[in-house]
């Protein structure tokens, strides 16, 4: 076909041999095809005698270059977040809470409640006078209480020295060594 023109949809992905890049056919311009840069960017002109249909290595080829490049420009936008150990531990300054709720009865659960408590003595007591009262024997127990996340180490700090145990280096002797004499 060279020599003639071939009539190419706009927005097909071809190949110009002349500048060896792939792109997107947007249209004609005087004798010269216009492409531009799959993804977009600058376009420019190729000899429409030239271009081919991309194969596909080509095709994914430029996907893969057009989204490098948009990842590039992104990381201007993006948030940066670093790994940080925590560590789990219980709040301090909330107290925990126990509670009981009696699931025993003949057709249904009885559903009686401790409600909350801060002693667990305090649940069984509640949990010895229901089953009394009632002779239930079943209840279902929970537990709540806080959890903070406290940094492993402050973010940005450098680990202390070790701790430095016995003598100084080539003055210490094994004890089972033979002693001078």
């Amino acid at each position: 076909m060279a020599g003639q023109a071939k009539q190419w949809e706009p927005g097909a992905i071809v190949h110009d041999p002349r500048t060896g890049r792939v792109g997107e056919y947007r249209g004609q311009a005087g004798p010269y095809a216009i492409l531009r840069p799959v993804g977009g960017g600058r376009e420019w002109e190729a000899d429409p005698a030239l271009i081919r249909p991309a194969t596909p290595e080509e095709r994914l080829g430029a996907g893969v270059r057009a989204a490098n490049a948009r990842s590039a420009k992104a990381t201007d936008r993006r948030r940066v977040f670093r790994y940080v150990p925590y560590v789990i531990v219980q709040d301090t300054t909330a107290e925990p809470e126990y509670e009981a709720r009696c699931v025993s009865g003949d057709e249904a659960d009885c559903g009686a409640g401790s409600g909350p408590r801060p002693d667990p003595a305090e649940v069984e007591e509640w949990q010895r006078l229901h089953t009394q009262d009632t002779r239930h024997t079943r209840y279902r127990r929970h537990f709540a209480d806080y959890a903070v996340l406290e940094a492993a180490e402050p973010v940005g700090a450098t680990p202390p020295p070790p701790a430095v145990t016995g003598p100084p280096p080539g003055q210490g002797r094994h004890p089972a060594a033979p002693q001078p004499s």
